[in-house]
């Protein structure tokens, strides 16, 4: 039997938080990861309380077939998933997939719109109740816990919605899910059609509803609220919202508003909300997609207030101006002052407040950069760690190695870069005039390592923290056939941090040439 289904059973309040930031999170474009970065953020997933992980699409391609078998093996608590079209290939994939995972999943779709039927499909009614039976009778083969999607379900007319949702029901499915695909719905309307299937379909009482909202107007965490306000009982969504064109309904919105409105949402769930924060900070840094500063629960600016009335507020009570405290998602809000003065016990302390173990030559390295940078700042943040530490976690294996830099550039140019890179092992140097000092930089680091056929996509700055002297993080986009990477460096120097994204996106882009197989070229699920 299913697990979601069981727990929603045993209490009605129960809500199942369904994370597919690995699958349908890693469809946004940019946003793709290797198997080590898919492995880290599993763990972290199943450390943060989700109940079930959606891994990938293991017939998408090798690479998503075997980061999901490996997914399997090493979640300890959450439902491992794996997604299927109404296909035999895809959902024999899929079971084979999710084998060794205590507990699984297989997640199988077909569209039911009428627009999707026509122009997509190419299928009539008959032949998807058809589709809809055979692969969920299919997939009941493998597991229990079977989910199906009805794709562009709130575009579906609610006759024929009633009639497949009955029909996936009856050959065995415990959990339906009704997307919002294309992000169209708007609370009200996506809530009544929830409604509506607990009142028409006859053999609801044998599954649980689940929502999939995309976000396209903006109403992805809002649609998927009313939809377990009118009985569905799971929400899929990602960390930071992301996904496809707009994004997925964001996980951390939805907890906390759950959280924080028990008055009228009296619904529960497992999250360990504390460890949000660093769960969104580790996928921005795996991605390179760096969240907005005004970003509900996670943003930079989420807990910060400028204004002197909101300040004077804050002094006398935080709950004149703050729904939740900061603690609550995750921040540490210690005053510990990090400068050229720390030593590395305080060092040590601090990353461990932070979230991050080091091994004592990664320390090490950490702890020289740490001091390099004090030299230059008055003060070190604690966002200015993170991004040090994360920029020294991500270089560690590195192919090729930045050494050093100097840069020439000005008015009267010419503007040159002068670069030294190791190059598995070996220094190699490089002077290289360009049309401005990035360019320069660039331009060297394909001197030293060709690639003609990478192209940059993306350049972009922002600073860490505020201050003339602040850091600077810069993520460079890498683009090669099929293959998207994202590099980010981090330095107080802008243009050191420009060569350090740079190297950091092409030593990904080689990984990616040699240790992950090809695309298949089939379609990724797009519910």
């Amino acid at each position: 039997m299913s697990r979601a289904y069981d727990l929603v059973k045993a209490d009605p309040n129960r809500v199942i938080i369904f994370d597919t930031t690995l699958r349908d999170g890693e469809q946004s474009p940019g946003c793709s990861m290797n198997l080590e970065e898919k492995l880290k953020m599993a763990v972290m997933l199943d450390e943060l309380g989700v109940d079930v992980i959606e891994a990938g699409f293991p017939i998408a391609s090798p690479g998503d077939f075997e980061s999901v078998s490996e997914i399997a093996k090493i979640v300890k608590n959450a439902t491992v998933c794996g997604l299927s079209r109404a296909r035999e290939a895809d959902i024999t994939a899929a079971g084979e997939a999710i084998k060794a995972a205590e507990s699984k999943r297989i997640h199988t779709f077909i569209s039911t719109s009428p627009l999707h039927m026509k122009y997509k499909l190419k299928m009539g009614e008959n032949s998807v109740i058809e589709a809809i039976h055979e692969s969920v009778t299919l997939a009941r083969n493998f597991t229990d816990d079977v989910e199906w999607s009805a794709e562009d379900g709130s575009r579906t007319e609610d006759d024929f919605l009633c009639q497949v949702v009955e029909t996936a029901i009856n050959a065995g499915a415990r959990v339906i899910n009704i997307p919002d695909t294309v992000g169209y719905a708007i609370p009200e309307e996506y809530g009544r059609q929830i409604k509506m299937l607990f009142d028409r379909v006859p053999n609801i009482d044998q599954a649980i509803i689940s929502t999939h909202c995309h976000n396209d107007l903006g109403l992805a965490v809002a649609n998927s609220i009313a939809g377990v306000q009118n009985g569905a009982r799971q929400i899929e969504c990602t960390i930071n919202g992301i996904g496809e064109r707009a994004g997925n309904a964001a996980l951390e919105e939805i907890v906390m508003a759950l959280r924080t409105r028990q008055d009228l949402l009296p619904y529960t769930n497992k999250i360990e909300t504390t460890k949000i924060t660093r769960t969104s900070r580790t996928l921005s840094t795996i991605t390179g997609f760096s969240v907005q500063p005004n970003k509900a629960i996670v943003g930079a600016n989420a807990f910060a207030h400028a204004s002197g009335i909101h300040q004077d507020g804050m002094l006398k009570n935080a709950q004149t101006y703050e729904i939740m405290t900061p603690e609550s998602v995750g921040l540490n809000e210690s005053k510990l002052v990090m400068a050229k003065h720390s030593g590395r016990a305080a060092f040590r302390s601090k990353l461990a407040e932070l979230g991050f173990v080091l091994e004592d030559d990664a320390l090490n390295d950490a702890f020289a950069r740490f001091k390099n940078l004090a030299d230059r700042k008055k003060e070190i943040f604690e966002d200015d760690l993170l991004a040090l530490v994360e920029d020294e976690v991500v270089r560690k294996n590195a192919v090729l190695q930045f050494v050093s830099l100097q840069v020439v550039a000005g008015t009267s140019g010419p503007q040159t870069a002068e670069l030294t890179l190791k190059v598995e092992g070996e220094q190699k140097f490089s002077k290289v005039e360009g049309n401005g000092p990035v360019d320069a930089i660039f331009k060297a680091i394909r001197a030293i390592y060709p690639h003609p056929e990478g192209r940059l996509k993306l350049y972009q700055v922002h600073a860490v923290t505020g201050g003339t002297d602040a850091q600077a993080e810069v993520t460079v986009r890498l683009e090669e056939e099929d293959k998207t990477v994202n590099g980010q460096g981090a330095d107080a120097d802008t243009l050191v941090a420009s060569a350090r994204a740079y190297v950091n996106a092409l030593n990904k882009l080689l990984i990616k040439r040699t240790s992950l197989n090809p695309q298949t070229g089939v379609e990724k699920g797009a519910i």
